[in-house]
Formats: structure tokens, sequence, C-alpha cells
């Protein structure tokens, strides 16, 4: 099986599909996603005979059938990215433990070029905002690249940048709705086609928005954190599908969050600023 492009979901789903059935499945230009790895670890923890997993040529051998066993998935690097995002969203410092470094590289590189100190120790992370923020250019690609559940939480970040940011999105379409939103709260955003070009350096005013999709939520309440008065947003039930004990993380980052229950219902921010430069905080990364 080929595929045109080396999608997560597709290499996954044929993984899965391939495990279980006689023969022996190929398939070419693969995802490469970590996460694809862990699923052809646990698939093999049960049995199963999965090889190449990491590469663009992953080989199935179906097996007649599977057995129980115990498996502890790898950290959420999209969430460990949120959170160091925000360091540099808000001006304070955190460390996100319980990360996979090797699995946020593409990230530890565009925080650097943006301006911020990032140290990467065993399985923590600590980034901390200690100047002003660089405008920078970002494309998204398949992994080891610049993952694309990253780029709208970039695109608040480069929001406040002193200088002109472009974003171009070559994974899905359509993935730049959140940049209305943050229209509505003061961001230069022109999007042109699979493009974003934004022009920082303003200051983000709270605002009602609405949240058109997981990634767009958590970029939204990253905007009200840093924003000055309230932001109110709807939706906001989308952001606990991908981002376990929100509320209570951030609480514990010193953020004010009214409205939003760990099931999702409406959500409120009332605050400007999470851990003030004079505050270190720590949050553990969530195991997805």
């Amino acid at each position: 099986i080929y595929l045109d492009f080396p999608s997560v979901g597709a290499t996954e789903n044929i993984m899965m599909a391939a495990a279980g059935i006689p023969g022996t499945t190929v398939i070419e230009n693969a995802a490469k996603e970590p996460e694809t790895v862990d699923l052809a670890n646990f698939l093999n923890a049960m049995g199963g005979k999965v090889r190449g997993a990491g590469t663009d040529l992953i080989i199935v051998d179906g097996v007649d059938e599977f057995h129980g066993t115990r498996h502890s998935v790898i950290p959420d690097r999209i969430e460990a990215g949120t959170y160091m995002i925000s360091a540099g969203i808000t001006g304070g410092e955190v460390t996100v433990e319980n990360v996979i470094v090797k699995h946020l590289q593409p990230v530890i590189a565009k925080l650097g070029e943006v301006g911020l100190s990032v140290k990467a120790n065993e399985d923590k992370i600590t980034v901390k905002r200690t100047g002003d923020l660089m405008a920078t250019d970002i494309k998204t690609l398949p992994y080891p690249g610049f993952p694309t559940d990253l780029q709208s939480p970039m695109m608040v970040l480069l929001a406040q940048a002193k200088g002109t940011s472009t974003i171009v999105e070559n994974v899905f379409e359509n993935r730049f709705q959140v940049a209305d939103e943050l229209k509505r709260m003061g961001a230069k955003i022109q999007v042109k086609g699979q493009a974003a070009i934004i022009e920082g350096g303003e200051r983000l005013s709270g605002a009602q928005v609405k949240a058109p999709d997981l990634r767009a939520g958590a970029s939204l309440l990253l905007a009200g954190l840093a924003a000055q008065g309230e932001t109110q947003i709807c939706n906001a039930e989308l952001i606990t599908r991908g981002y376990e004990k929100v509320v209570g993380k951030f609480t514990s980052l010193g953020a004010r969050i009214s409205g939003l229950s760990e099931e999702g219902d409406g959500l409120e921010l009332r605050t400007s600023l999470v851990a003030p430069e004079d505050e270190k905080a720590t949050v553990e990364n969530a195991i997805s």
C-alpha cells in the first residue's frame, strides 16, 4: 500500500487492520510520527509482528490472535508543546515534566528562533521568556517537521513578536480558521491560501470568541491569558478533548479560569498573565 501523503491516521489504521489478517502488508511512505511507533510497540507487545515503524516503510505480518498486555502510552508532545509556548505568550517561566525531549526538537528549535530560553534535561523542558519576541517563519510538515497541531498556538505567540512572521500549512486545509477569532482580539493576521502572514507586536485585548476546533480552542485560551481584559470562549468543550485537566494545570501556572469543567462547558478567562517573571511554574505533561 502506497500512501500519497504520510498520514498518521491512515498509517495507524492500516497497521491495526493488517495486524490481524493473514499475509504480509507493506506500507510505503508511511507516517513516522512517535505515536505510530508507540502503536507498533503496543501491537507487538500483544503478539503482533510489525517492523519498520518510525521509517517510511512499515511491514506487518498478520497473526491469528493477540494476547493481553500492559503498555504505557508515550507522553503527549502536543500538550507539552502547548504549555511550552504558553511561557512565551505570557512572559513567564514554565517547566514541563514527563516529556520525551527528542519528540519536541522542532518546537524547541522554533521557540529558540523566537527568542525564548529553552533548557532540556532528561525528561523535562524549561521555557522562559527573557526579552522581546522576534518574528520567524514556520512550515508545518509531517514528523520530524514542525507539527501542524502546534501551528495555531504559535500563531498567538508570533502575534506578539516584533516584525512579520509567516506560517505555511502543509498538512491540513482550512487550518487557519482561528485567525479570524484572533483578529477580534486585535491580532493582525492575513491569510493567503495555505499561508498566514502575521504582523506582530500588538497587545491583544479580551473579546468574545468561538473555538472552531480543538487546537484553535487551545490557542484562544492562550490568547486570553495574554490579553488585556476578559476573554470568553464559546465551544470551549472542544479544548478538553485534547488537554487533560487543562483548567487545573493552567490554574497551577497562575491563570484565573471560570466556567469550564474538566468535561467542558463555557469558558471565561479572567487573567492577563500566567507565571509572572518573578515566579516559576511546573506542569506535568499528561499521558495521552
